[in-house]
């Protein structure tokens, strides 16, 4: 329901498929060698909707806050397919356009919500955007605004290039990975552990529940 339908005959070319499994290999990796990340729960080169690809990730429980650590690691995250896709083509694309708006939504957030900015501390800023019809507009200055700017700058470029090095370093890891999602298509979260860490990947632990016998005539909602 999140991503949309499969479009299994989309007839793209072997060359767009090449690319997508490069992208989609990108941030599945960087999914399994970041910490701080949830769980890859699967990666595909099938289209749904409008995204050629699309890495999923699930957590594994009901989650009410994040760390620093974790957007952190979510803009890197973001960072990979544009990186994969260029280390393999040699040039970029418009693939990596939801990437960019939720790698500066996330930033700006995190400076401008969240206080977690080392710059600018424990305050914050709330775009015009965020306001309501009729409430007054943000009260910082332009000189303010524009340093909020670099500091979002900042914060993606070093996760860029954090995200880069990584992927460099395993480059026959992320080409490995391509290559599978090339031939499979779809691949869940363990095959691509197993593909990474080259063993297969720790065992679920399987919670067996006692049943609870029915309560008749209660209204449970």
């Amino acid at each position: 329901m999140l991503w949309g339908r499969e479009r299994k005959s989309a007839g793209y070319s072997q060359k767009e498929r090449e690319k997508t499994a490069w992208h989609e290999a990108g941030h599945a990796l960087l999914q399994v060698l970041l910490p701080d990340t949830d769980p890859l729960h699967k990666v595909t080169i099938i289209p749904r909707g409008r995204a050629l690809g699309a890495t999923m990730a699930l957590p594994e429980k009901d989650v009410l806050g994040h760390t620093r650590a974790y957007f952190l690691a979510e803009i890197r995250l973001c960072c990979g397919g544009r990186i994969a896709e260029k280390m393999f083509t040699g040039d970029i694309s418009t693939g990596a356009s939801q990437d960019i708006r939720q790698a500066t939504a996330i930033a700006r957030d995190m400076i401008c919500r969240y206080g977690m900015s080392e710059r600018f501390g424990f305050q914050a800023f709330q775009e015009p955007s965020q306001f309501s019809e009729g409430e007054l507009p943000p009260q910082f200055s332009e000189q303010t605004s524009r340093e909020i700017d670099e500091e979002v700058k900042k914060l993606i470029d070093e996760a860029y290039a954090e995200a880069e090095k990584l992927l460099q370093e395993n480059h026959e890891k992320l080409e490995q990975l391509a290559n599978t999602l090339i031939e499979r298509e779809t691949m869940d979260g363990r095959e691509v552990e197993e593909l990474v860490r080259g063993k297969p990947a720790e065992p679920e632990t399987m919670v067996i529940e006692q049943e609870t016998p029915a309560i008749e005539n209660k209204d449970l909602s």
